[in-house]
């Protein structure tokens, strides 16, 4: 876990790469919770929609992932749907398919960034997803983590099942958006925001 061999990139929150033991198996979305799926947790929620972004009318495209979401949101959303939010240990290990790279194909072929988006999200599933089966895990939009951020938590990280420090101000974010550049649409990029949060990039994927 962390950056990856011979990636030149990495900041110092990536580091130092350790070694991690996932004990328990786990089930992970095979995309990002889309617009569709979360209108059906609203409706049975009784739960307003997020506020409508500038590059889709009235929620209009249920194939687009759904934005505009709070950690709050994400973790209310996954709870609902039977899951919950993955720490950021095991989004890694789901993230990189098996791959030990920076990213687990050329960027262009599996993630929306800033070069190739257009300055919007898209439609879910469209890039090649990773060998496990997983699409847009890099780039489109950010995914919250359940972990709390501490720049130096790599440091002092448990070797077994790692779920974060036990307490903080901001929350992990992983993959990088369609706004971001390369360098953030990496696997060990290490994103945060406050949990309160909600803006046009940071999106959900759950776990189970």
């Amino acid at each position: 876990m962390g950056c990856s061999p011979g990636d030149s990139e990495c900041y110092e929150i990536e580091k130092p790469a350790h070694r991690v033991t996932l004990s328990k198996g786990f089930w992970v979305g095979q995309t990002e919770v889309t617009v569709g799926a979360y209108k059906r947790f609203a409706a049975a929620t009784q739960r307003p929609m997020p506020s409508v972004p500038h590059f889709v009318r009235d929620w209009a495209n249920d194939n687009l992932p759904i934005v505009n979401v709070s950690w709050f949101d994400a973790q209310a959303y996954c709870t609902w749907a039977g899951g919950r939010l993955l720490s950021e240990a095991e989004w890694e290990y789901a993230a990189r398919g098996g791959s030990a790279g920076p990213r687990y194909g050329d960027i262009g072929e599996i993630a929306w960034y800033f070069a190739n988006s257009g300055n919007q999200p898209h439609e879910i599933a469209q890039k090649r997803p990773n060998g496990f089966g997983l699409f847009d895990t890099l780039g489109n939009v950010w995914e919250w983590m359940n972990d709390w951020y501490n720049p130096e938590y790599y440091q002092h990280s448990p070797a077994l099942d790692p779920a974060g420090p036990r307490r903080g101000k901001v929350r992990i974010t992983r993959g990088g958006s369609w706004s971001d550049s390369a360098r953030v649409v990496r696997v060990s990029y290490r994103g945060r925001a406050l949990p309160g949060r909600w803006d046009y990039f940071n999106g959900i994927r759950c776990g189970m």
